[in-house]
């Protein structure tokens, strides 16, 4: 029974936490299919390869937003026609880099920018790296859905805005569902895995970043809180353990994962998975 409660709790504490941050990112969504034609996104996205990996992964400083609610910013720029070698690196870095998540963890680790720094640009590494093997390896959207979404924009706001929210709302349960699916997960591997068992092997500086790495997608952390975590175990893990698991969390977590297959081929999703695992654990070595 004391596990049933605990679970609930867990549960129950994820989705007040994320809830919020998905309903931001399902409305900016609606505000992108409503306000933002293909044209501007076009003239947003630079020409050269290489500068638009780069652009796409610092943009996402200006967005305060969690990695529940990029998932389906990401999903509406890709099918407005943002080259997907752009989108992913801005949809890894925005959970990361945003100012919100730079001062939790500017606050979280005794007011030092040491952390900061290290998570700001080990962020940045791995997304204009994806971005990188994203831009040689694959090519069209991956939406699950293979569709352009160019639509004839409305000319009034009132048009606009009612657009907007019949997007939000279609895109809220369109997506709830995964965070609910996600989150319940999350609770269960968090009551039944328990830390202890992890910390225990995480000797030595390889099984360091696998431990803590592992830890951030069982934990499902929102980002703007999962650093006052990671300093709760500085006694524990080294540095280098500690910075893959704040730039391996928002990037993928149970959460977003079941997001990431609703919105994208799950073979590319699989692809995306492997990339992101294999640059923040190789990266963490190199810390």
């Amino acid at each position: 029974m004391n596990t049933f409660l605990q679970l609930n709790t867990i549960f129950i504490s994820i989705l007040i936490e994320s809830l919020p941050f998905v309903v931001l990112g399902v409305f900016v969504s609606g505000v992108i299919q409503m306000f933002v034609s293909e044209e501007t996104v076009q003239r947003w996205v630079p020409k050269n390869r290489g500068l638009a990996i780069v652009y796409a992964a610092l943009i996402g400083v200006l967005f305060p937003s969690c990695e529940c609610s990029i998932v389906p910013i990401t999903r509406r720029l890709v099918a407005k026609g943002v080259p997907l070698y752009a989108a992913v690196p801005f949809m890894l870095t925005a959970p990361v880099i945003n100012p919100v998540v730079l001062f939790s963890t500017y606050i979280a680790f005794g007011s030092s920018w040491t952390m900061v720094l290290y998570r700001a640009l080990f962020a940045c590494a791995v997304a204009v790296a994806i971005g990188t093997v994203i831009a040689i390896r694959h090519e069209g959207s991956e939406l699950r859905h293979e569709r352009r979404e160019i639509s004839m924009m409305p000319r009034t706001w009132k048009e606009k805005m009612v657009g907007t929210l019949r997007h939000t709302i279609d895109e809220f349960f369109a997506t709830g569902k995964y965070l609910i699916i996600g989150a319940f997960i999350a609770s269960a591997m968090q009551t039944y895995v328990k830390t202890s068992a992890l910390v225990s092997i995480g000797n030595g500086k390889v099984a360091a970043s696998l431990v803590m790495m592992a830890l951030a997608f069982v934990l499902s952390l929102c980002s703007e809180a999962d650093a006052f975590i990671a300093s709760s175990f500085q006694s524990t893990f080294p540095f280098h353990a500690l910075a893959a698991f704040l730039v391996y969390g928002p990037m993928l977590d149970v959460k977003n994962t079941l997001m990431l297959f609703q919105s994208f081929r799950a073979r590319f999703v699989w692809k995306l998975i492997s990339y992101i695992t294999l640059f923040v654990f190789v990266g963490s070595l190199l810390i």
